[in-house]
Formats: C-alpha cells, sequence, structure tokens
C-alpha cells in the first residue's frame, strides 16, 4: 500500500501544527543529531557501506549479540519485505488487524495468505505468521508466556515479530537476545520510530544466523544511505531520552478525553497508540475538519484489514496538543 498510512502531511495545502497521524512522538529533541548530521554532510559525497557492517557491528555489541544474528535495512519495511521474498511462495497467516505492508509483501511474492483475529487461531500448517507487537493499529501487546507457547509448539512455524514499538510500552517483550536463541523467531526493530527520524528509513532484524544469511542473500547492496548509518551510530552513542511512564499517563488521560466526548469509543491500549471508533460520523471526514480548521492531523484507519469507516488512529502528543485535540473533536460532534 503505496499510499493510505499516516503521516500524509504532503497531501494537504494547509499547514499542519499537530500530526497525531504517525505513531512517532514528535517532542522528543534531535537538535544535537541534526547538527552532527549537518557536520557530516560531506559524506553524501560517498557510497555508503554495501550491507551496513559497522551499525551491524555496533547493533549486535550493544544487543549482545554476533553481527551474524543482526541485519541493518531501510526502514523495518525493507525487511518485510526481504523476509517475504526470501521464503517466497509460503503459506503466511497475519494476526489482524495490523500494518498494510506484511499483506502487501506476501501478495508481492506469491504466497498463500490468510487472517486471523486471535493468536489461537494460528493454523498448525502455516509456514509463517505475522504478528505486530506492540500492534499497530491497536496498540495491545500480546501476552510473552503465549507467544512462547506458541513458539516451542510451533516449531514449524516461522515467527515474525515486528517490534517496531518496542520503546513505547512497559510490557515484556522478547529480547533480541532470547528471540535469536528460538530457531523459528524473526525479530523486527525501528530505529526511525524510537528515535523521530522517520524520514531517514532506518531499522534492524535479530534472529539466529541460519535465517538471516537466507534473508541477507536477498537484499540489494547500499540500501542503507550513508546519512541514516551516521544517525544510527550516532543515537546508539546519545539514545534518545523520554518519560516514558509519564507518556504512558498522558495516553491514559487523553484516551479518557476522547471517551468522555461521549461519542468515541477508544480500545484499550499498552502503547502510545489510541484506536477510536466514532459513533456517529465517518473518520475521513472528522481528518478533514480537522485538517482544514485546526491543522491538526490524524490517521483514517479504514484501509486496515478487520475495520471500517468509523476508525480512526491517533498517537499521543504533549498535553498542550492533546487537549487542543479533545476540544476540536467536540466541536466536530457539536456540529451533528
Amino acid at each position: 500500500m503505496i499510499n493510505g498510512h499516516g503521516d500524509d502531511m504532503h497531501c494537504f495545502s494547509r499547514a499542519i501544527v499537530s500530526n497525531f497521524s504517525s505513531n512517532v512522538y514528535a517532542k522528543l529533541d534531535n537538535s544535537a543529531l541534526k547538527h552532527y548530521l549537518v557536520e557530516h554532510l560531506n559524506f553524501i559525497d560517498f557510497y555508503p557501506e554495501p550491507e551496513a557492517e559497522s551499525l551491524q557491528k555496533a547493533l549486535a555489541q550493544h544487543l549482545n549479540l554476533t553481527p551474524e544474528e543482526v541485519g541493518v535495512t531501510n526502514g523495518a519495511t525493507e525487511a518485510i519485505y526481504l523476509i517475504a521474498q526470501a521464503f517466497a511462495q509460503a503459506y503466511s497467516v497475519i494476526l489482524q488487524p495490523t500494518f498494510s505492508e506484511y499483506g502487501d509483501a506476501c501478495t508481492l511474492h506469491h504466497h498463500r495468505v490468510k487472517s486471523i483475529y486471535r493468536l489461537q487461531e494460528v493454523p498448525a500448517e502455516a509456514d509463517i505468521c505475522w504478528l505486530c507487537n506492540p500492534n499497530n493499529p491497536t496498540g495491545e501487546v500480546y501476552d510473552k508466556s503465549l507467544l512462547k507457547e506458541l513458539i516451542t509448539t510451533n516449531e514449524k512455524i516461522l515467527f515474525v515479530i515486528d517490534q517496531s514499538y518496542e520503546a513505547f510500552t512497559m510490557q515484556s517483550l522478547f529480547t533480541a537476545e532470547e528471540a535469536a536463541a528460538y530457531p523459528n523467531v524473526i525479530l523486527l526493530h525501528s530505529m526511525t520510530k524510537e528515535c523521530k527520524m522517520a524520514g531517514l528509513r532506518l531499522g534492524y532484524l535479530t534472529a539466529n544466523t541460519f535465517l538471516i544469511e537466507r534473508i541477507r542473500k536477498q537484499r540489494m547492496p547500499w540500501s542503507v544511505n550513508n546519512i541514516a548509518l551516521l544517525a544510527g551510530h550516532f543515537r546508539l552513542l546519545h539514545p534518545q531520552q523520554f518519560d516514558l511512564p509519564h507518556y504512558l499517563q498522558e495516553t491514559q488521560r487523553l484516551k479518557k478525553g476522547l471517551e468522555g466526548l461521549g461519542a468515541i469509543e477508544v480500545w484499550k491500549t499498552d502503547t502510545h497508540i489510541l484506536l477510536c471508533q466514532l459513533r456517529l460520523g465517518k473518520a475521513a471526514a472528522l481528518k478533514r475538519y480537522l485538517v482544514e480548521e485546526h491543522g491538526i492531523l490524524i490517521r483514517d484507519a479504514a484501509n486496515f484489514e478487520g475495520l471500517n469507516d468509523t476508525f480512526f488512529r491517533i498517537a499521543t502528543q504533549s498535553p498542550e496538543e492533546n487537549e487542543v485535540l479533545i476540544k476540536s473533536i467536540a466541536q466536530w460532534i457539536a456540529l451533528f
């Protein structure tokens, strides 16, 4: 799905002052990173490393893995497509509703694809199970003990677990070291979400050496550019700092504020992502109103499989922005 994701600011002539549509916390301070990258702009004159070897080694050391258990990619999305290519024509099941690129990548590489809506529905004959944890767009974190049981009792199924939002939850998740010990688990990670640098496209996958090698054979050289590599090294040496407990408390405050409007149902979440369903009106109309009248952008979630045109998704921003969002939606509801 080339179009239809969040953060589609380029589609609007009206200036966006608050972006709730992308699952990125926009208030993270990247001024030091930007200054560093400006000082190293001469790196655009040269080819990057063919396979991002230096960042691969740095990540391996950071995660207590070997470099052969890490693959650096052009965002987590490149990893998704590489996996689908490496296991072309497989029977894939996808836990819905979730990120559309799993299904798109599988279709491109001629997988047989089936959607499921509960982990317990994974068929024993499947080759691959794709799931996002924490999940986009619901914010749900799947129980780690249940995942362990599924993985160990279904050794012939490859579990691709996208942990792109792992920095935004306090629930228990697999560590890269834990997952690499399994013969049938691949973890996906996103540095662009955690570090608010989505425009640079930087992610990585971790798994046992055999799986990484099979996937690495599919990749094209130089897929990760020099500026993204520099940013990755910088962030490993200077981790992004934010108060996660406070941020999640603000998420719950925002959730209650939206529910208090009486016209919105907000799903339970374990992270900063809120999936909301309107009891009246359409999400597309609300999105248009918020952009045109207030310069606020939300994510119309109608194109997630299993959802309809009453769903929208937001990611918590600052308390001030969240309050403006609640008041702006209240004004739209009052028009009915």
